[in-house]
């Protein structure tokens, strides 16, 4: 494909702009010529690598950290091509600079497809400067001479350089144009590959300081902003006078915020200000606000998940209001060839992202100019935000990547450094905003909740033979909220001979955004349980089922990037790994199996639940195979993302926020537990190595594990789960 200036002008303002949330909804088309682009682009070496007179090595690391284990995997590409030992190296997070490092960002798993082939050729390029340097000073042509653990060596004359040795010497020499580079083959890696702990692990299992929360600065204070429980409320009055005579208070005061906006660059509230966090927050505590609840909408008090479940129920018997995609002629399939006809809705909540960090960041603006520490996943489009904001320019503002506690696509919205900027101006001393797990829980950007009617027709032998879905959601029209659409090819279209998808929407003033899978982990469960409810009604074995409609095509089949050969070998050999032929489900033993594309990556899973007398739902095991690509880069942090994508997932499947009177619920993790170390399942995890480029693990392996579970307890119980979360269905985590 050819790279043209519209991929040129969308993937930047992903990676540069104040818009960062869209790279959810980039066309993943855009991705792979952007990629090759970047690459050949010539990023330098001397950027990346500081090679020391002892020939130790120090490489840094790009992008942000948010626990997908990208501080230790793109450091090991380079040095890998480096050709160095990787007990020579040592990481240094880079600073915000998109102009020596290129995009720098941490979502849509994009950091190992955008950044696999520029960080090969930032290392192999260092490399070809090294043999460059040796070569000169021995006066012999540099094909004459090979490397190997931060050596150089002279083939033929039994010499050797160190690269501490010629560092000096590379840093006078011109970058080798690109096409004199050339690339290890795979059978060379000796880093790439192998299993390598995370570089920060040393500092977490020592509790040293390392995360955003952490950060501490000369003479720093800190704040705390108090919104309205109605999210876009905003200040009538409130008693500042008693709260600035409280104990270690310097101020407090109302922040106007942005109105009228579920995507507010800051959101309006009050800021405390003090010497400890401690302070800041029992002065917050103490505070008497009269809100003004109707600011952003006059009907935002009146929102809540029962008027919302009314409304779906009124609009998913209709025809949707918007068509996505639609051919073959599906009433005239209804009637036949379908000899039978299945019907469900299906439902999913409102989910908090819930990381263990809370938000948080540290800003000092002094003389103009504003430095900031951050754990945003879109450093880049907050600095844009805080620019705006402040009317300042984005030349002024330094930005620090801090490791996050967990990103799960939450740090992709960017008000923390907004409002830290914001009141460190205003106070005009540093400042560190944190945000209490209350503020957390209730101003999140939520995973839009969403309710599905489906319909399928069966033939004879057990054939689909005609497939519709209607998705309600929110948006204002045609226009939908931030990671609430869904796609012309939701599987299985392309892969039916009939075929419909569309939409309706209400009104929302709630904010909504990305969590980790966003739009799959919700259409995963929602079209791999259906299709397991289908396959029984046909009598059919799901994986059969599945794998037949793989092997279909229809209306030029679906999104080319969807490749049904690659999902159908992970099906199949997930099936093989659990032995799911020889599985007996009853009598409260059950076993679910699912697949999923989504990210680059094809993923299947399979679970295997016990329910109890008392709907109490155990998960034993679970069993995955996912395929991205031609090469693991570290089958550590590999595994890492899989067990965390399953975890997680099972725990999306018991919990929910739900809105009454306009206010989120619930505020704290009492009331939205996570699943805890003796309710995690035994997991097997195997990787499919493809022809394919490599591509990313932060999301592929999370939306099958849902369905998989939903469909394992249909197999164990007899009920088809269609509504999550599975309290509603009067079912509790064991």
């Amino acid at each position: 494909m050819q790279f043209t200036r519209r991929h040129f002008l969308k993937i930047g303002a992903v990676a540069g702009g104040g818009l960062a949330i869209a790279l959810y909804d980039l066309p993943w088309s855009d991705i792979r010529p952007f990629a090759e682009v970047y690459a050949a682009g010539g990023l330098s070496p001397h950027a990346f690598v500081h090679v020391h007179p002892d020939n130790t090595v120090t490489i840094m690391s790009k992008d942000p950290e948010i626990g997908q284990g990208i501080r230790t995997s793109l450091p090991m590409i380079i040095a890998d091509e480096l050709d160095v030992d990787w007990s020579q190296v040592h990481v240094v997070q880079a600073d915000l600079d998109q102009a020596i490092y290129g995009p720098q960002f941490a979502g849509g798993s994009m950091a190992t497809p955008i950044n696999w082939e520029p960080m090969n050729m930032v290392g192999a390029t260092g490399r070809r400067l090294m043999i460059l340097a040796a070569a000169r000073r021995w006066g012999i042509p540099a094909d004459s001479c090979t490397t190997s653990g931060g050596h150089v060596y002279d083939k033929a004359g039994n010499r050797s350089f160190t690269y501490g040795e010629l560092a000096a010497d590379c840093a006078k020499l011109p970058v080798p144009d690109a096409s004199s580079i050339s690339l290890k083959k795979p059978s060379e890696y000796r880093i790439i590959g192998e299993f390598t702990p995370g570089v920060d692990n040393p500092a977490i299992t020592t509790g040293k300081p390392l995360f955003g929360i952490d950060v501490t600065v000369p003479g720093m204070l800190y704040a705390v902003v108090q919104k309205c429980p109605v999210f876009g409320g905003t200040v009538k009055h409130a008693n500042l006078d008693a709260i600035r005579r409280m104990s270690g208070v310097r101020d407090a005061f109302v922040i106007a915020g942005d109105q009228h906006t579920n995507n507010p660059a800051i959101e309006p509230g009050i800021a405390v200000v003090a010497d400890t966090w401690w302070q800041a927050q029992a002065a917050r505590l103490s505070l008497n606000v009269d809100w003004d609840t109707t600011a952003a909408s006059p009907t935002a008090p009146e929102q809540s998940t029962e008027s919302f479940n009314q409304k779906a129920a009124e609009l998913l018997p209709q025809q949707p209001s918007y068509n996505l995609r639609s051919y073959g002629d599906l009433e005239s399939a209804f009637r036949a060839p379908s000899t039978r006809v299945i019907e469900a809705d299906y439902a999913y909540p409102f989910l908090a992202h819930a990381t263990l960090e809370p938000q948080n960041t540290a800003a000092r603006y002094q003389d103009g100019k504003l430095e900031i520490w951050t754990n945003s996943q879109a450093p880049a489009g907050g600095r844009g935000q805080v620019a705006k904001t402040l009317g300042i320019s984005e030349s002024d503002i330094t930005v620090h990547m801090i490791r996050a506690g967990g990103g799960f696509g939450r740090r992709l919205r960017n008000e923390y450094m907004v409002e830290a900027a914001w009141i460190s101006r205003a106070v005009k001393a540093p400042v560190h905003v944190l945000w209490s797990r209350e503020d957390d829980f209730t101003h999140d950007s939520y995973r839009p909740a969403g309710w599905h009617h489906l319909k399928a027709g069966i033939d004879a032998h057990g054939r689909l033979t005609a497939y519709s879905q209607h998705l309600v959601t929110f948006g204002d029209g045609k226009s939908v909220e931030s990671s609430a659409g869904i796609g012309p090819n939701e599987f299985p279209a392309g892969r039916v001979p009939n075929y419909q998808i569309g939409y309706s929407t209400m009104p929302l003033f709630l904010r909504t955004g990305p969590l980790r899978a966003p739009g799959s982990n919700a259409y995963a469960f929602v079209g791999q349980s259906f299709l397991d409810e289908v396959a029984h009604a046909a009598g059919r074995d799901p994986v059969d089922f599945q794998l037949e409609l793989l092997a279909n095509t229809y209306d030029g089949g679906g999104d080319r990037y969807y490749l049904p050969e690659r999902l159908a070998d992970v099906l199949r050999q997930v099936a093989e790994e659990s032995g799911w032929r020889k599985r007996k489900s009853g009598n409260g033993q059950g076993w679910g199996i699912a697949a999923y594309a989504c990210h680059l990556g094809f993923c299947a899973q399979v679970a295997h639940v016990s329910v109890d007398s008392q709907n109490r739902v155990r998960v034993h095991e679970t069993w995955s195979v996912t395929d991205v690509g031609s090469q693991i880069v570290n089958p550590s942090a590999a595994r890492a993302q899989v067990e965390g994508a399953t975890i997680e997932g099972m725990g999306h499947t018991f919990v929910a926020v739900t809105l009454k009177n306009g206010t989120a619920h619930p505020t704290n993790f009492p009331n939205y537990p996570l699943p805890r170390m003796h309710q995690t399942p035994k997991m097997n995890i195997s990787f499919r190595i493809t022809e394919y480029s490599p591509t990313g693990l932060g999301e592929p392996a999370l939306p099958p594990i849902i369905p998989a579970i939903t469909n394992a307890i249909f197999a164990a119980t007899g009920k088809r789960i269609r509504t999550l979360p599975l309290t509603h269905s009067g079912f509790s985590l064991a």
